[in-house]
């Protein structure tokens, strides 16, 4: 009795508004405002409210998954009040980031908890959303532990907002307690936001197909957000292929469709009978199978995303997506040119890891073309990548690149051998366009034309 009423004042003592959280916040100071699904949302709207009074304050997040923007940036005009930066930018992000007002923030996600740790700066105020305390004081952190443990042992304050709609995520380092806490808000209980996935393509199913066939039973998979992971589960969840596994940076909807085909099992050689990520987003169904679900194990970026962990599960398959391919064989998986879209996250760990997997294999994959919004098409397999373009995968860790015409393995190949491979799955309306640039670049002659 003494501990459950030590543990209630306790709780009443550091119980407060979201509006008295919001008067914390002074000129200069730097905010995290949360990760994924746990950014706040009623503190948020209380910032926003003080807009007028805002000087020089600086709003970090990383990959939030919301309904809309930050109320406070809605609420202000200029940097000189609030300014933003990301840690892997989300759609409202790319708002922002056009406006002028965010910055992205150039990471390994596996490092993230370190860069908190390091930056000479520190973080005066982390705010986040958790589930509702339990009997022995403990906030569950959501399903997005990541990098949160960083943020935390960085921030001189440290604010819950009270969310009752946060799944309860099982797993390492989850568990935030009562006396390591300066404040608690209790939120309006908000549902979170969803990411469904875009109905699959003809072309993403095409791809899906080139990529299912490499996989064999045993295999532990991570897999990205979209139609085309979303394609790959079902085409596994309705193959002969048995006994697959998840070690994965995002936990998406489509380790829940093999889980319900009987595939997902969590058999493997490390962290067995776990399904492990750092960070989940997707539909309400995702978040309903991750609560208090122990085959599901949300864990620390630097442990999930570590290349070492990585490399000694066998059959590691690795897929994710990218935005431009050279003939180099480097990949930009981030940005549009100068645009910042996403971020680095932790692609090139995977890459790694999976190649050095007994049996593993890495596959980024991409549709051959893009239309543009003029109605023209452009290959997203080029010469060389658009100025401004950012490698997110260097030539030297490409495994296999993937395209609607086929795979190619780079791993071991010469430049020209490369370009070859590459012109091959790229859309063929490009192809000789793409020989003629290779030949002008010195890495490929048409006599070493050899299977187009």
């Amino acid at each position: 009795m003494y501990k459950v009423s030590a543990l209630a004042e306790e709780y009443k003592k550091k119980l407060i508004t979201a509006d008295d959280a919001a008067a914390m916040v002074r000129p200069g100071d730097k905010i995290h405002y949360g990760l994924g699904c746990g950014a706040v949302v009623d503190i948020d709207e209380a910032l926003a409210r003080r807009a007028d009074e805002l000087q020089g304050v600086e709003i970090l997040s990383t990959v939030t998954i919301r309904n809309k923007p930050f109320a406070v940036y809605t609420a202000t005009e200029s940097n000189d009040q609030v300014k933003f930066a990301s840690a892997h930018f989300s759609s409202f992000d790319r708002m922002m980031c056009k406006d002028g007002r965010c910055w992205y923030i150039p990471m390994l996600f596996s490092e993230l908890p370190l860069y908190w740790k390091n930056n000479t700066s520190g973080i005066d105020i982390a705010m986040f959303q958790v589930a509702p305390m339990d009997s022995h004081g403990n906030f569950n952190l959501g399903p997005q532990v990541a990098d949160m443990w960083g943020v935390i042992k960085a921030a001189k304050k440290i604010i819950v907002e009270v969310n009752e709609n946060m799944p309860i995520a099982l797993g390492h380092q989850t568990q935030l307690n009562l006396y390591g806490i300066d404040y608690v808000v209790e939120g309006s209980n908000t549902t979170l936001a969803e990411l469904p996935d875009k109905p699959a393509t003809k072309i993403d199913k095409m791809v899906a197909s080139h990529v299912v066939e490499r996989i064999k039973s045993h295999s532990t998979l991570q897999l990205g957000i979209g139609s085309l992971p979303s394609a790959i589960g079902k085409m596994l969840a309705e193959s002969d292929i048995r006994n697959i596994n998840a070690h994965t940076e995002m936990f998406v909807d489509a380790y829940v469709d093999l889980f319900e085909a009987g595939k997902l099992t969590g058999n493997k050689n490390v962290d067995k009978g776990k399904a492990l990520y750092t960070f989940a987003g997707g539909s309400q169904k995702l978040y309903d199978f991750i609560d208090n679900n122990p085959i599901c194990c949300n864990a620390p970026v630097n442990y999930v995303n570590n290349v070492n962990i990585i490399s000694s599960i066998e059959n590691f398959v690795s897929v994710n997506s990218c935005i431009q391919v050279d003939l180099y064989g480097q990949v930009c998986s981030e940005s549009v040119g100068h645009q910042q879209i996403s971020g680095t996250g932790g692609q090139l760990d995977f890459v790694m890891g999976a190649y050095q997997s007994k049996g593993g294999h890495s596959f980024i994959c991409t549709p051959s073309t893009r239309t543009m919004p003029d109605g023209s098409v452009e290959s997203l397999i080029t010469p060389m990548l658009t100025p401004g373009a950012i490698v997110t995968t260097p030539r030297m860790a490409t495994n296999y690149i993937v395209t609607e015409y086929g795979a190619a393995d780079l791993k071991g190949k010469s430049t020209w051998e490369r370009a070859e491979l590459l012109i091959n799955i790229a859309h063929p309306d490009f192809r000789e366009d793409l020989i003629k640039n290779a030949e002008k670049m010195g890495i490929w002659k048409y006599s070493s034309k050899t299977s187009l």
